[in-house]
């Protein structure tokens, strides 16, 4: 049986979070894309759909200007201009066609390498040693990586390309109609009670005016999308896990017959999914209300911006048209806001989710700074030394009885404390996982530890790349690692070798054990740390596992730490590991990310 009150204890956050600003947010996905392998692909695409979108506003301005003698063609009941403008038009209209093909296939292309550059750095710096390990101690903000990994990352990224070549054609675009637009409007001359007033560019005004009034009216009731859209993917990721661990427990929950347990928290958590997605629905039937109203207001909104010098005859029908499409133009770039400010806001809670993940885990090595660290040194003289060690934690100290401990080349350790006492955290402090506390640590100088926990990890692959995973000599041949699997007694196993499976589920708990003492057996360590594996093995389990070892590791040093002395003989020291309480515990660090989910519901209901 597992040390649960030392795990427990563990599992508890050891970190505060603060929040991020937008500046650091958007800072650390540059930092990311920066070192991305793919940035020069990211660049030249970029450099591609900027061309792409200003080709593209050039033609929009000669489809612009083609209304005016196109709808004069059609007053004047002119055929032949008629069909002239018709040919240009199909002129200006396949070269928009090539354009908005190649626009979207830029598009998909920046998407797609987007998506690759961010996963993968968030990827590399998760699986850097130890980073994962620390973030899932950190709080809510290590809860459920995978999904801000995987959903996270990917939706970011299409957001981010389709909302970034938006504002960018619709500056361009704005850039370009603008002066048409300017043009336009010098000719329009108000005539009130005999006096003529004439106003500089006063469609450009009127339509800054129009699309900034409903931008301020859409920001108002739209940003509280921002923390309604990051909470629901914070509910989203509670009920994927907790589905998760109903599927990696069915087998007990079908024996203790937890199916309506397993039910209810289904339900509570889809529930609250449920009630986040409820309030996001009313916010958007709110700004709906807003962007509705004034997409409907567009329809008339420029010929009755224009109407008065129209009917005042200082224009042609062409020219009002050509003014109306100036005006739409213009207008449409300056609403991108308005059209978008529902993307906008899920924009930020996923940049809000990957970003605050990438900072805690740049800021994860650095911890507790203000903490005293276990300083770890190298021993010339080939020993493994403890001196003075406390490994701090938040409950107090766990620490060996012995001050002053040596264990040399070739000895075997039982070291032994009760329940409560802090051996896995001792086991993680030798493995460097929880450098927190005071005292040193001499490793042996020229050697490699191996270190074996508690629950065996196997990835995916064949049983004989797990048996050769790294840290080993030369691969083994068929012949050593039957011999040692039938040591083991895992015989049957020799004909499945190069047979792909999930080996965690084939095998029982047992099975999982004696594999893993296979494995350390063919890597031929000189040095083995061992925590709490040996506890769970049956009797004659046991005999077969130290038999092997005796056979195979006969110089190795090997530290078992567990609950009890399993072979006197073949553990003949002993050293014991007490918990100080009164000892100052550890203080928790902060975290600079705006991470607002709560904590995971198993961390809510031990509160």
């Amino acid at each position: 049986m597992a040390d649960q009150p030392d795990n427990d204890a563990f599992a508890r956050p050891v970190a505060a979070v603060e929040a991020s600003t937008l500046r650091d947010q958007v800072a650390t996905i540059k930092q990311a894309l920066m070192g991305s392998p793919v940035r020069k692909w990211l660049l030249w695409t970029s450099v591609g759909i900027v061309a792409v979108i200003i080709a593209t506003s050039i033609g929009q301005v000669l489809l612009n200007r083609w209304n005016q003698p196109f709808y004069d063609a059609l007053a004047r009941r002119d055929m032949a201009a008629f069909l002239n403008q018709l040919l240009v038009f199909a002129a200006i209209a396949g070269g928009l066609l090539v354009l908005n093909i190649g626009q979207t296939w830029l598009n998909q292309m920046i998407r797609l390498k987007l998506r690759e550059a961010l996963t993968l750095d968030l990827i590399d710096q998760w699986t850097r040693p130890a980073r994962a390990f620390r973030l899932a101690n950190a709080g809510a903000i290590g809860v459920n990586p995978d999904q801000r990994m995987q959903q996270d990352a990917a939706h970011l990224s299409d957001l981010s390309t389709d909302l970034g070549v938006g504002l960018l054609q619709s500056f361009i675009l704005l850039v370009s109609f603008v002066g048409v637009l300017w043009e336009l409007s010098s000719g329009f001359v108000f005539h009130i009670g005999g006096t003529s007033l004439a106003i500089p560019g006063y469609m450009v005004w009127a339509a800054i005016l129009y699309a900034g009034t409903a931008s301020w009216l859409s920001w108002l009731v739209g940003r509280t999308l921002i923390r309604l859209n990051s909470d629901r993917y914070a509910r989203e990721a509670e009920l994927r896990s907790s589905m998760v661990r109903v599927n990696e427990n069915v087998d007990a929950i079908a024996l203790y017959h937890g199916e309506p347990d397993a039910r209810r928290r289904l339900e509570l958590d889809l529930g609250t999914v449920l009630g986040a997605m409820r309030r996001i629905y009313t916010a958007q039937i709110n700004l709906s209300w807003v962007t509705d109203t004034y997409g409907w207001i567009t329809v008339v909104a420029p010929i009755l911006v224009a109407s008065p010098v129209y009917f005042a005859g200082d224009i042609s029908f062409g020219g009002l048209m050509m003014a109306v499409g100036a005006f739409n133009q213009v207008h449409s770039s300056l609403r991108w806001f308005i059209n978008n400010i529902g993307s906008i806001a899920d924009w930020r809670a996923t940049l809000m989710r990957v970003a605050d993940f990438r900072i805690a885990l740049d800021e994860t090595d650095v911890l507790h700074d203000t903490e005293k660290r276990i300083e770890f040194v190298e021993n010339p003289g080939g020993s493994l030394t403890f001196e003075k060690l406390e490994v701090a934690s938040p409950e107090g100290c766990t620490r060996l009885a012995d001050q002053h401990v040596e264990i040399r080349a070739g000895e075997r350790v039982m070291i032994t404390g009760d329940p409560g006492a802090g051996k896995t955290l001792f086991f993680r402090a030798i493995a460097g996982l929880w450098p927190w506390g005071r005292g040193r640590i001499g490793l042996p100088a020229g050697e490699t530890l191996i270190f074996v926990p508690r629950v065996p990890y196997f990835p995916a692959g064949t049983l004989r790349e797990i048996l050769d995973h790294s840290n080993g000599p030369a691969p083994a041949s068929d012949a050593q690692i039957s011999e040692v699997l039938a040591e083991v007694g895992l015989g049957r196993l020799a004909s499945s070798l190069d047979r792909s499976a999930r080996w965690e589920h084939e095998l029982g708990d047992d099975e999982q054990r004696s594999l893993a003492f296979a494995r350390l057996a063919l890597r031929q360590p000189k040095w083995v740390i061992i925590d709490e594996a040996m506890d769970a093995f049956d009797g004659p389990s046991l005999r077969r596992v130290l038999s092997m070892l005796e056979k195979r590791l006969p110089g190795a040093a090997i530290l078992n730490i567990g609950r009890g002395q399993h072979n006197i003989q073949f553990f003949p020291r002993a050293l014991t590991i007490m918990k100080d309480a009164a000892a100052p515990a550890l203080k928790p660090a902060r975290i600079r990310a705006g991470a607002i989910e709560p904590p995971p519901i198993a961390a809510r209901r031990k509160k």
